[in-house]
């Protein structure tokens, strides 16, 4: 069984004071773990382990005293009912975390990892919401009333910071902290329902990798049954009609770089829908004997498509521009010097699909007289929107390459709601 004592420890500072440490001997070995506060020694009631009423904040530092005594014997007791073998040391790291099970330190080890498999997208935002996350911690106090008769209960209040530093340990980190969170992103940064999820499976994802590694236990996950939830709202994704398909085929663009981003978006288009990312990468070796061969970047399946006679038509207005089999058909990544390093690569692309979605807005759809949002992912939207009954739903997750059908049915919304409308025509005669 080890020993918990509150002490001053006997290395006297310059202006006399003594630090405050909770002493942990187990096996006639002693650990220390200061706790942040500094005493004279008139002011220590060493035999009752109690700050005297001379010094001014006695009451406050008692009733913290208090505090770490009872979180200290209740993780012993708890060792000892399970029979663990454990150093007075290893009662140290339970009591007072280490960077491994300090919530940050363990973010940036994840965004590393990010960076290190070259997904830019995902470690570009997951960063910001671990900066809004670690924003929240340090403007937040987690006050628990032991106190009270219903149990514990969180009351959110303005202060310095969960701890006195710039991180958290895991434990601190839970449904009761979160669901405040939770409304500090709606209320404080008009967040709606879609970034907040984000944000919490930010949140998430750091607790799981932890769980993987081994340095953190299952059961401070705060997230599932009967804890955080992470409910993402289902959204309707609408693409151009038919009639805007034509349009902007057949307007004309004396801009050579606003007829090359609509070429982007019909070459796109005319292969179900291929993702900004890929198209911006296709270079002609992808074309043998009338067939399109290249892997999603997204999820590293092997796709093969017929060329359709319009993107055929769209690759010979590029052809002029081929230099060899390994050059891209596009001009947005020529002369790119880290083409083979997919980090640098992600983060130009993320850059060129933003000016891209510029030039579609202000001056492609006014120039087509499309009103409707016009970006490079609503091709993706457009193809399965105007597939409608043409295909089945299945055929339409085997070209986009979905794992589950249930987000091929969310591209095509619209022709599902448009069914609706005729079922509803039947019935009342509209």
């Amino acid at each position: 069984m080890a020993t918990i004592k509150i002490v001053l420890r006997r290395k006297q500072n310059k202006d006399g004071s003594y630090p405050l440490a909770l002493r942990v001997i187990k096996d006639r070995k002693a650990s220390f773990i200061h706790l942040g506060y500094h005493l004279l020694e008139k002011d220590w009631d060493a035999a009752a382990q109690r700050v005297r009423r001379s010094h001014p904040n006695a009451v406050r530092l008692n009733n913290f005293i208090m505090k770490k005594l009872a979180e200290a014997s209740d993780m012993t007791l708890e060792l000892d009912t399970q029979q663990k073998e454990v150093t007075s040391d290893g009662i140290k790291r339970r009591l007072k975390p280490v960077a491994d099970t300090m919530f940050f330190a363990r973010a940036d080890l994840f965004l590393q990892r990010l960076k290190d498999e070259g997904r830019y997208n995902s470690w570009h935002s997951r960063k910001t919401h671990i900066q809004v996350f670690k924003e929240f911690t340090l403007g937040t106090k987690a006050i628990w009333d032991d106190l009270s008769p219903r149990g514990r209960s969180l009351r959110p209040t303005p202060c310095q910071g969960v701890l006195r530093g710039a991180d958290v340990p895991f434990q601190k980190i839970d449904t009761g902290l979160l669901t405040h969170f939770k409304v500090y992103l709606k209320a404080q940064r008009g967040a709606g329902d879609w970034t907040v999820a984000n944000y919490l499976a930010t949140v998430q994802a750091v607790f799981s990798h932890s769980i993987r590694d081994g340095v953190l236990d299952r059961k401070f996950f705060p997230f599932g049954k009967d804890k955080i939830q992470i409910k993402t709202p289902e959204s309707q994704k609408v693409g151009l009609t038919a009639a805007d398909v034509a349009r902007l085929e057949g307007v004309v663009l004396p801009d050579p770089a606003h007829c090359e981003v609509r070429d982007l978006w019909l070459l796109s288009f005319y292969f179900a829908g291929i993702r900004a990312g890929d198209v911006l990468q296709l270079r002609w070796r992808d074309f043998r004997d009338g067939r399109l061969y290249y892997v999603m970047g997204k999820n590293h399946k092997a796709v093969s498509l017929k060329v359709p006679e319009k993107a055929r038509a769209v690759l010979e207005r590029y052809e002029k521009f081929k230099e060899g089999p390994d050059s891209f058909v596009f001009s947005y990544l020529r002369g790119f010097e880290h083409v083979e390093d997919n980090f640098p690569l992600q983060k130009k692309i993320a850059t060129v699909v933003s000016k891209c979605h510029g030039l579609l807005k202000l001056h492609v759809a006014p120039a087509a007289g499309i009103t409707a949002k016009l970006s490079m992912h609503i091709a993706r939207h457009t193809f399965a929107t105007l597939a409608g009954d043409k295909i089945s739903i299945q055929m339409l997750q085997k070209l986009y390459r979905h794992s589950n059908i249930r987000t091929t049915i969310g591209y095509q919304s619209a022709f599902l709601n448009r069914d609706a409308d005729e079922a509803l025509d039947a019935v009342l005669g509209g």
